[in-house]
């Protein structure tokens, strides 16, 4: 029996050379295979699951305070910019209304009063220089009879007391003229004075018809603003406000968000940065659809710092505590809108990301351009146009057809 096993045993050493041979030749061309294919494809790409949906959420707050009377959306609902979403108590603010409305009618109609006496001034002055040219020729006449008289004294002809008579009058005729006078400098001052209040400018922009209409103008954006608009298309989420709450200019009512519009921030590890770039080309995968659909992106912008660094509670590595942790910068991937409408993500949502590292000419960490991306919303834009249309109606109803040509040119 031991001498069977002796000669068997070169035996079976021959034949598994041949097995190991092929073994070691397999790892070594999968090794180099591998190594191939690194060097060739896989150190173009960086990979990521750390990666998760995020999206603008546009809070909704009142501007005025006030008691919630109606709130017509619910969580998940669908709205469009201009939706009325809540309603706050506008009896307070109607009232306010109603009184600036009311100033700005007694302004407009003071204001006319103005603007109406400067005729009545001009025809006054016009009536003192009347009177003072008529004093001037009373003032000539009493001269040309004092003189008259005063040569005839001498010859008998005219006696003293009738020569006397002759200073009184002038004396008269000089002190109305003086009177006169008087008067035509106290008329014009008023005119001046008067004209001083509308040189310029017409009624509508007076300056007491405009402070009237700014009271309007304030008044009106008030009530306007106890029904409180979507400022954009998107889905209701996080709503808190409550039928009969009491709510204060600025307090959390509801969010809504604009998921037409959501990125995606992929969290690389510090050391897959460097040969990054603003717009490199991205594949991503939901695990809400799976690998049947795939998303295509680019990269437009890098975090300004990681994430640890903005934590709620950042890490304290002075403590003496220590331990080295590789951190992770978020990355900001633009998604394709066709890809997104076509298969919608929620905010939140779990992706994956592959980043192509070809081509690095794009702008990198240290030079990142600035987004041309600007949200807007013109909601409270009609609010204001629907105030200064309600200060055009006032104008025109209190000063005829001046105030439709005033409202024309506004």
């Amino acid at each position: 029996m031991t001498t069977v096993e002796t000669a068997a045993t070169p035996i079976a050493r021959r034949r598994r050379r041949p097995l190991l041979l092929l073994i070691a030749l397999l790892v070594i061309g999968g090794a180099a295979a591998g190594g191939t294919w690194y060097w060739q494809v896989g150190r173009f790409y960086e990979f990521t699951d750390d990666a998760y949906v995020a999206a603008h959420v546009v809070a909704v707050t009142p501007q005025v305070g006030g008691t919630v009377v109606a709130v017509n959306v619910r969580d998940t609902d669908r709205v469009s910019q201009g939706d009325l979403l809540v309603e706050l108590d506008a009896a307070d603010t109607r009232v306010a209304l109603d009184r600036a409305e009311a100033g700005l009618a007694q302004a407009l109609r003071q204001v006319r009063t103005v603007y109406a006496a400067n005729d009545t001034l001009a025809a006054e002055v016009t009536v003192r220089r009347a009177e003072y040219q008529r004093a001037v020729t009373e003032v000539d006449k009493a001269e040309d009879d004092l003189a008259t008289r005063a040569a005839l004294v001498g010859s008998g002809a005219v006696g003293k007391e009738e020569l006397k008579h002759a200073e009184s009058a002038l004396a008269a005729a000089r002190a109305a003229l003086t009177t006169a006078t008087a008067a035509i400098a106290a008329a014009e001052e008023r005119l001046a004075a008067n004209r001083a209040l509308t040189d310029g400018i017409d009624i509508a922009h007076h300056p007491d018809v405009l402070r009237a209409a700014a009271a309007v103008r304030e008044a009106y954006l008030a009530w306007s603003r106890t029904r409180i608009l979507a400022p954009v298309d998107g889905d209701v989420a996080k709503r808190a406000v409550q039928l009969g709450q009491r709510v204060r200019p600025g307090s959390n009512l509801l969010s809504v968000v604009p998921l037409d519009r959501v990125w995606v921030d992929a969290n690389f590890k510090e050391v897959q940065l460097a040969d990054m770039r603003v717009g490199q080309p991205v594949e991503l995968t939901a695990d809400l659809y799976g690998d049947d659909v795939l998303y295509h992106g680019k990269v437009v912008g890098f975090g300004a710092g990681t994430g640890a660094a903005f934590a709620l509670l950042p890490a304290q590595n002075a403590s003496g505590n220590w331990i080295k942790i590789v951190q992770r910068v978020p990355v900001r991937i633009e998604l394709d809108a066709a890809e997104l409408a076509a298969h919608p993500l929620r905010v939140g949502l779990s992706m994956q990301v592959e980043v192509d590292v070809h081509d690095t000419s794009g702008a990198g960490l240290e030079a990142a351009p600035r987004s041309n991306e600007t949200q807007r919303t013109d909601v409270f834009d009609d609010l204001a146009r629907a105030a200064d249309l309600r200060i055009d109606e006032i104008i025109a109803a209190n000063l005829g057809a001046a105030g439709d040509g005033v409202a024309a040119a506004r």
